[in-house]
């Protein structure tokens, strides 16, 4: 694992490990996979896409690790990608919802949330529908970020004759969003999708919202719920997220009240559990793999693999490395993210 243990994007890298190393530590205590402990090994990219080629090599060639897993970002794994696909090393499970990672199928690529384009979509059918949003805006990292949500935006709008209202830009890793946010006053849209990391998007809803900007925020899943309620304080209430794993609050799941049992309160969230439901189904595939794995093996075992992960449905083939399609609406209300129906 190299991604952002330090940083704007840290508590995504953070809490993708603390996920992983709970789902991990319960399996190594039952006695590992076919006899073998599991070790996970993690390099810290600072969400910049040039340390996380670096750190993908030494990875492959120092560590000798099986498999790349649990990255964070479009940007970074734009990076890494070549990187493990030259070596033939399997790229598991990235937080991010890029397609460049789903289409075309990459033989060593392998996805379990759903994508960008789902999520967009999901939110362009909830403002259009339930508000009946004419304008629709983006305030977006200048990256391949924010051209991936871009990108399903576009094609969301498309679909319904439609098109972005208005577009500002922000560069990575930058908390200058104040001229961003002066071009969103003066477009007036109904709505504005950004596209960032946690902090920025915190700065610029308040800065949004001390200018008198009233349009509903949007943003998908990687902005890190937690961390932005945490860093947004009351100015976070009523930003509306999508989510691409069950509510870490929802114990009816089996694989969430396991959750709950192995991760420690101050750690739980979207982003930890995201950690944990992946290292599950990497574990599954491990177990179809048998004693003897190779990494053609594991590529093989995922694409026969169809599970039911404790209520989290996941199921891979040839032809799609797409583990779930599953988009959940959430509204930041009170300091929580709340499961909501429709955008109000």
């Amino acid at each position: 694992m190299a991604n952002a243990q330090s940083g704007p994007a840290a508590g995504l890298g953070v809490g993708m490990k603390s996920g992983a190393e709970a789902y991990l530590a319960r399996v190594n205590a039952a006695g590992g996979v076919n006899g073998r402990k599991l070790t996970l090994v993690v390099k810290d990219d600072g969400y910049e896409p040039a340390k996380t080629a670096g750190a993908t090599e030494a990875l492959i060639g120092m560590d000798k690790v099986f498999a790349l897993f649990g990255y964070v970002g479009t940007p970074t794994s734009s990076a890494a990608v070549p990187v493990a696909s030259k070596s033939q090393v399997p790229y598991l499970f990235p937080f991010t919802g890029a397609e460049f990672l789903r289409n075309p199928v990459n033989k060593w690529v392998f996805n379990v949330r759903a994508s960008y384009f789902d999520e967009t979509e999901a939110m362009v059918e909830r403002l259009t529908k339930d508000v009946g949003a004419k304008k629709i805006a983006m305030l977006m990292q200048d990256d391949a970020f924010g051209e991936a949500v871009k990108g399903g935006i576009a094609r969301a709008l498309f679909k319904r004759d439609m098109k972005i209202a208005a577009e500002a830009r922000i560069k990575r890793n930058s908390m200058e969003v104040e001229g961003g946010v002066e071009a969103m006053k003066a477009a007036a849209p109904d709505a504005i999708v950004f596209v960032g990391t946690y902090k920025q998007m915190a700065a610029a809803v308040k800065k949004a919202r001390d200018s008198g900007v009233t349009a509903r925020f949007l943003t998908v899943s990687f902005i890190g719920t937690e961390n932005f309620i945490a860093e947004a304080g009351p100015s976070g209430d009523g930003v509306y997220i999508t989510q691409v794993m069950p509510s870490p609050q929802d114990a009816s799941l089996p694989i969430v009240k396991s959750y709950q049992g192995d991760v420690k309160p101050a750690d739980q969230g979207y982003t930890s559990l995201e950690g944990y439901i992946n290292a599950a189904v990497l574990v599954e595939a491990l177990k179809k793999v048998g004693g003897d794995p190779t990494r053609a093996s594991l590529v093989a075992a995922l694409e026969g693999l169809s599970a039911d992960i404790g209520g989290f449905k996941v199921g891979f083939s040839a032809s799609s490395h797409q583990g779930s399609k599953a988009v959940y609406l959430t509204r930041v209300q009170g300091g929580k993210a709340v499961t909501q129906t429709k955008i109000q």
